[in-house]
């Protein structure tokens, strides 16, 4: 495994028990938590992404998270100063900038802003140290964006060097159809190349709608240092509400050990 492989992967998974479809009880996503931060994978950020609207229950437990990443789900952010919050994440609406509710928001200079915009929406003005967030998936078939629009929302993000999370949908690291929603599931290690392609001047379209576990598989191990470096500059992490399937996958693939 080159250097540029290690890069590519490391912290890379925000932990998402809480949500859909795993949707854990809070004791149950705690303890997922504890264990995999004593088990100590690379791949995992150990980030567990909490709703603000259930802090209270998070407060009850004794254990805490070594990071802490707040989705926004309550209408007002609420206080987390006794907590180790180090992202908060909030959707944009449609009568607000970025730059706007960055200043409204006004956070600790080491909690960084991730805010979720539409991927076919173009995004200008974002300030120095927010980021953008993007909805790869849902519940619904509606709720997964064309290749189309996700691929331009990267090329946005890499032209204006804006960094960004992405969440929901990316169960797996290879894309393929889920057959109840009728729908093409992006794959995470998809979007993870595809972020590579635009970072070296490539359109990312083809790699996000490809198939083919082998193309996908001498991609990433043709990834430079330099290159997976600036990727994952971009590219600082996603949510899965899995913590053991995207490492099963990338084992399974042969690209990490």
């Amino acid at each position: 495994m080159d250097l540029g492989t290690m890069t590519l992967y490391t912290e890379l998974v925000d932990d998402a028990g809480l949500f859909p479809p795993t949707s854990l009880h809070m004791d149950e996503a705690l303890a997922r938590n504890q264990r995999d931060l004593e088990h100590g994978d690379d791949v995992l950020t150990h980030r567990f992404l909490c709703p603000t609207g259930r802090l209270d229950r998070l407060r009850a437990h004794a254990y805490r998270p070594r990071r802490i990443g707040l989705i926004v789900d309550t209408p007002r952010l609420p206080e987390f100063g006794d907590l180790p919050v180090d992202f908060v994440e909030i959707r944009l609406d449609d009568d607000e900038s970025v730059a706007d509710l960055a200043r409204r928001l006004d956070l600790p200079a080491h909690v960084r802003l991730f805010v979720e915009v539409s991927p076919q929406k173009r995004i200008t003005g974002v300030p120095d140290g927010v980021g953008l967030k993007v909805r790869c998936g849902g519940l619904k078939a509606e709720a997964f964006p064309a290749v189309e629009h996700l691929a331009a929302f990267i090329r946005s993000c890499v032209e204006g060097d804006i960094p960004f999370k992405a969440t929901a949908g990316l169960h797996h690291a290879v894309r393929h159809f889920d057959p109840a929603l009728g729908v093409d599931r992006h794959g995470f290690l998809n979007l993870l190349l595809a972020v590579c392609e635009a970072v070296e001047g490539r359109d990312p379209a083809p790699v996000l709608r490809t198939t083919d576990v082998g193309h996908l598989v001498r991609l990433a191990e043709a990834v430079t240092e330099e290159t997976a470096k600036r990727a994952r500059r971009l590219l600082v992490s996603y949510g899965s509400c899995s913590t053991s399937t995207p490492i099963e996958d990338l084992r399974t693939l042969g690209v990490i050990q």
